[in-house]
């Protein structure tokens, strides 16, 4: 198989999502979006979409740089802002989150990660308290799948239009909405720590990865049929075992069982079920 294989009509797709958007925040009363625009792909993406389905207007983007992040995540924020015409706010994260490392050691990544994915994630929810907008998720399917986010982090959110869109698919999309090249081209990152990047911390590719979610998922090829496309074998049961661990990200908490009906077990009513007047 190749990354071809993972392509789709971006029309289509475009379409399919500004639908999503409109109808998921509408059926709740709301009718506008907040998001945090990083400077990459992600959120680029969502924000062309959140302007093309609901206009403008409708869109509130927030830069939430720490002391540490690399000023092209400002720069490239700040060219789909201009690109847009879309209202945005500056919100540094650093006095909050320095707050918090006073009592994590320096070598301790991931905790500090988690720290500012999640001081990002309370910034958005303020605002969306505060202007009455739904927030928006910027987490593609790869990640959700290998557990790559933070939860009640950067995986938090009311809506998200890229969930089921693999990152190679992801770049296809920005490309046909037009998305700068810079945004595009330059190597994917949460922006966490100095020189951070997401394929060296998973190890891999994401069109590697994305090929083999791919031919598991989508055409549920077993271990054997996935080897015999040249997948080597412990790349397979890493990532399976990624998938596997990381379920627990992609689910509501788990309610234990103790009456005859249970939020989320026995008690269960479509999304949209509408508020009693």
């Amino acid at each position: 198989m190749k990354v071809q294989d993972l392509h789709l009509d971006y029309h289509l797709v475009e379409d399919i999502l500004k639908a999503f958007l409109r109808n998921e925040i509408r059926k709740f009363g709301f009718s506008s979006l907040v998001l945090g625009l990083s400077g990459g792909i992600d959120s680029a993406v969502v924000c062309e979409l959140a302007v093309r389905a609901l206009g403008p207007e409708h869109v509130l983007a927030l830069m939430m740089p720490y002391r540490s992040s690399s000023s092209d995540s400002l720069r490239h924020a700040e060219l789909m802002i201009e690109r847009l015409g879309i209202q945005a706010e500056e919100l540094p994260i650093t006095p909050v989150v320095d707050a918090f490392f006073t009592s994590v050691p320096v070598d301790q990544l991931l905790r500090r990660g988690n720290i500012m994915a999640r001081t990002r994630m309370v910034f958005l929810y303020d605002i969306s308290a505060r202007d009455r907008r739904l927030v928006a998720g910027t987490s593609n399917k790869t990640e959700l799948l290998l557990g790559y986010g933070t939860m009640f982090g950067d995986m938090a959110s009311a809506v998200n239009p890229i969930g089921d869109l693999y990152k190679t698919q992801l770049r296809g999309l920005a490309r046909h909405l037009g998305i700068p090249d810079p945004i595009i081209d330059k190597a994917p990152s949460a922006d966490l720590w100095e020189g951070q990047s997401d394929e060296d911390d998973l190890g891999f590719s994401y069109e590697e990865v994305d090929l083999l979610l791919y031919m598991m998922l989508e055409k549920r090829m077993d271990k054997q049929a996935v080897l015999r496309e040249g997948v080597s074998e412990p790349f397979y049961d890493r990532v399976r075992k990624m998938v596997v661990r990381n379920q627990y990200k992609r689910m509501m908490p788990v309610i234990a069982k103790i009456s005859g009906r249970t939020p989320g077990i026995d008690f269960r009513y479509a999304r949209d079920w509408q508020e009693v007047k």
